[in-house]
């Protein structure tokens, strides 16, 4: 059984960073584990992916050359490195695991497990 756990959210003024942990257990080299986010009144939407089999690493275009995402195998953990965040960063931040094809990576209905969100709450 697939279980995530974030961590690391909290508030920062625009500009500054913040680097959310996922912690992963049950997963395998053929999970995919991305990032999404939802803000209040608004859909989840895709924030990042990363795979152990592909090279590919998928960015929604609002955080391209801002975020990082990296894994830790040894440690079971993905990290989002989020640098000069903005106020419409603010979101809860969600963790999800599953096994989509590369073309899928940003669709939330390909992944199968949650995790129960972080909050990330940038001002102005």
């Amino acid at each position: 059984q697939v279980q995530l756990v974030e961590s690391g959210g909290g508030s920062v003024h625009a500009g500054g960073s913040l680097r959310l942990s996922c912690a992963t257990s049950g997963t395998s080299s053929s999970h995919v584990v991305a990032w999404f986010r939802q803000a209040p009144g608004k859909e989840r939407e895709f924030v990042a992916a990363i795979s152990r089999r592909t090279s590919a690493r998928p960015y929604a275009d609002s955080v391209k050359g801002r975020f990082t995402i990296s894994r830790d195998n040894g440690l079971n953990m993905v990290y989002l490195q989020m640098n000069s965040l903005k106020p419409e960063d603010t979101a809860v931040y969600y963790c999800a695991a599953g096994q989509p094809i590369v073309s899928a990576f940003r669709d939330s209905q390909m992944y199968h497990s949650w995790g129960q969100g972080t909050q990330v709450t940038v001002s102005s």
